[in-house]
């Protein structure tokens, strides 16, 4: 990838990676190995009742981001804090590269492109 932004819209089952260029715009899309594991407690049972966290899904995820020098991670709930915490973890070169954390719901690829080149454009502005 040799575009300069990237943003990856993603939640815990699958991730979309949308390199923003100048007039065009490719996406891929990652997802988990567990798309559904459960995310909530039983009454009687032990531990946390969470799935272990997917870390080949966020590993797959920083690979495919690894070309962009600005990268934005938005998403509705918190697989993209984990994506962060991950990337800190395992990709400190690609940890320098994160500009901005956003909550946003699922949007088409048109709006999530959109919203892309706008906050890019307002980061740009104020460097």
């Amino acid at each position: 990838m040799s575009h300069t932004h990237a943003l990856v819209w993603l939640d815990h089952s699958e991730a979309h990676v949308m390199p923003i260029g100048t007039a065009d715009l490719e996406k891929s899309v990652v997802y988990s190995a567990h798309p559904h594991a459960k995310r909530h407690t039983r009454a009687g049972t032990l531990g946390s009742g969470r799935a272990p966290e997917d870390h080949d899904y966020y590993h797959r995820v920083a690979e495919a981001l690894s070309g962009a020098d600005e990268i934005l991670v938005v998403g509705p709930a918190d697989a993209k804090l984990h994506l962060i915490k991950h990337i800190h973890a395992h990709h400190a070169q690609l940890a320098e590269r994160l500009i901005g954390v956003e909550t946003v719901d699922h949007l088409t690829d048109g709006q999530l492109g959109a919203y892309a080149r706008k906050y890019f454009l307002k980061m740009d502005e104020t460097l």
